[in-house]
């Protein structure tokens, strides 16, 4: 597993109703690489909206099957384009700990994702195949769309 290299404070992050907030910096069990848990919080209400995961390390299994991005926004506040905004927020702070480009992947049949990183101004690269021996292709994902933002 890669070794977690030094914190960096995100600073603030938000856009107009909606902040992100660093909850855990820790390495990722699965992908063995440093990662920044957030929560995307509503401004007004302190709602948890969803997640988001950075992760740290420009690894070819990051690069090309997990991504460096991870995140969900809870089916109740699904609609308001969160992640897309989330997701423009978190790629200054990737620059910052330099990582450029922001490697993404999803599924080729989760459209909403797709959807997502094209609010976003993800470039689609590609769609690649999953080797059996990787975790990924292990729980069910055979392929990956590829975006870089």
């Amino acid at each position: 597993m890669e070794t977690l290299k030094h914190y960096l404070d995100p600073g603030p992050l938000a856009d107009r109703d909606f902040y992100i907030r660093c909850t855990d910096y820790s390495p990722h069990l699965v992908h063995k690489v440093p990662c920044y848990h957030f929560a995307l919080l509503h401004t007004e209400t302190g709602a948890e909206l969803g997640w988001l995961r950075l992760r740290i390390g420009s690894t070819p299994h990051i690069e090309r099957y997990a991504g460096h991005v991870g995140y969900q926004v809870e089916p109740a506040h699904r609609g308001h384009h969160y992640a897309a905004r989330a997701l423009r927020l978190i790629v200054r702070f990737a620059g910052k700990l330099g990582i450029n480009p922001l490697w993404i992947t999803c599924d080729p049949e989760n459209l909403a994702s797709r959807r997502t990183l094209e609010l976003a101004s993800a470039e689609f690269v590609e769609i690649v195949d999953v080797p059996p021996n990787c975790i990924i292709f292990q729980t069910g994902h055979p392929k990956k769309c590829r975006y870089r933002l």
